[in-house]
């Protein structure tokens, strides 16, 4: 039986001086998929703009704003109702002939079509030295050494907010081992790629309710590309692969693909932003 979920993603927006031209692009929706159904949107602004959705580059929905008088103060509240199924993230089955996957991870036709998540990105990138942190077992297989990175992440950096910005890069989360969800989706992508799987950012939310850590705004994960398996779902911030309480916005190759809020403003001074997120669900 599904279970039904409701978001509600608020933000305020207040500025020192006038604002008289401002663009945003929100990219907040839960994505329809094969778990994930019959999503409503709610969304509204307290200056009354209209409303566009569009499709970003990766194929997601986004929302966008354009005021067409100025402001010093503006709200957002938007509200997603939808059904998801209950995901068993273990539901597939292993090779035993583990060298077939290793094979696959090193043709170039596999090289080839998943050179987007194969890519190191300023957010993904290690020097040589910390390439090293966590090298695959080929005595085991490539989920087996995936589920043992998502561990391992998981107990080199410690959860903690307020120590990283949203353009922190590895080399200081390394250096610091603390972080946000965000960091560590970006250090699972980075190790996974130099031993040759392709990895995704994702965007979403997450239940909280259910005890996991998380960003009080927006959750992140990756997901990596198994030869064989396909594509799932791996939380190091959590230590768990992605299931029925992780609520998927997005993928991209780092943060800079998801960011659930961009814009441009023009105005002067200060100011200051505040969001929230509620997630709430019941069967």
């Amino acid at each position: 039986m599904p279970r039904e979920f409701e978001i509600t993603y608020n933000a305020e927006n207040i500025y020192d001086d006038w604002v008289h031209d401002a663009h945003w692009q929100f990219l907040i929706i839960p994505v329809e998929n094969e778990s994930q159904y019959e999503v409503e949107i709610e969304f509204e602004n307290s200056l009354f703009a209209h409303t566009e959705e569009s499709i970003n580059g990766y194929g997601f929905k986004t929302l966008r704003i354009h005021p067409k008088k100025k402001f010093k103060k503006i709200t957002f509240e938007a509200k997603f109702k939808f059904k998801k199924e209950e995901v068993d993230p273990y539901n597939f089955n292993i090779n035993p002939d583990i060298s077939t996957a290793y094979n696959e991870l090193q043709s170039l036709d596999f090289k080839i079509t998943h050179e987007r998540y194969l890519k190191f990105t300023s957010f993904t990138t290690l020097d040589s030295a910390q390439q090293q942190l966590f090298k695959f077992n080929t005595s085991i297989s490539i989920f087996d050494n995936l589920e043992a990175l998502n561990h391992w992440i998981f107990e080199y950096i410690k959860f903690t907010t307020g120590v990283t910005e949203v353009g922190t890069l590895l080399k200081d989360v390394i250096s610091k081992k603390k972080g946000v969800c965000q960091d560590f989706a970006h250090l699972f992508s980075a190790l996974a790629r130099i031993n040759g799987v392709p990895t995704r950012y994702v965007s979403g939310y997450i239940d909280q309710e259910s005890g996991y850590m998380g960003d009080s705004q927006m959750h992140a994960w990756t997901e990596a590309f198994v030869p064989e398996i396909g594509w799932k779902g791996f939380d190091p911030t959590n230590n768990i692969l992605a299931n029925t309480n992780h609520i998927k916005v997005c993928h991209g190759k780092d943060y800079n693909d998801c960011a659930p809020l961009k814009g441009i403003i023009h105005s002067h001074g200060k100011h200051k932003t505040a969001h929230s997120v509620t997630v709430e669900s019941h069967q």
